[in-house]
């Protein structure tokens, strides 16, 4: 791994870039990951930076239960995030689609359809523990990013 590689490994560990996504949802989850990135709780203080363009982004950070009419919208998204890329799932929608689940247009879960590596439980979830989640996806990101140069240089 050149130094440039080991550079830009470890600034996308220390600077994750993020692409929220609403599948659906009351948008309580969206209010908390939004107060994250105010200055009362700095999200910004451990590299966290919110993208308006998935293709920009390392993390993908789902809000809301999976409904129908998002599924395919969901998808062209995460196909958009360049590899290699972390899914959060923020709120208990995402995961089982919480006081949703059992309706004819709610999906069980995020993970049906795209895979979720970090999922932050609550609902909606405190921004200390969303800022967690996403710093918790930088390690897994740093991690997956060096592990994709380890096979690319054989």
């Amino acid at each position: 791994m050149s130094v440039f590689e080991k550079l830009l490994a470890r600034s996308r560990a220390r600077s994750p870039w993020v692409y929220l996504v609403n599948t659906g949802s009351c948008n309580g989850c969206d209010i908390e990951v939004v107060a994250s990135l105010t200055p009362r709780y700095d999200a910004e203080q451990v590299g966290v930076l919110r993208q308006g363009s998935p293709k920009h982004a390392d993390i993908l950070v789902v809000t809301g239960p999976l409904t129908l009419r998002t599924k395919d919208a969901l998808l062209e998204i995460y196909a958009e995030v360049p590899e290699p890329k972390v899914v959060v799932a923020v709120g208990s929608c995402p995961a089982t689609g919480n006081v949703f689940a059992g309706s004819p247009t709610v999906m069980d879960g995020v993970c049906d359809v795209v895979p979720v590596d970090i999922f932050v439980p609550g609902c909606p979830p405190r921004p200390q523990a969303i800022i967690e989640g996403i710093a918790q996806a930088a390690a897994l990101l740093a991690e997956k990013h060096s592990l994709a140069k380890e096979v690319a240089c054989g």
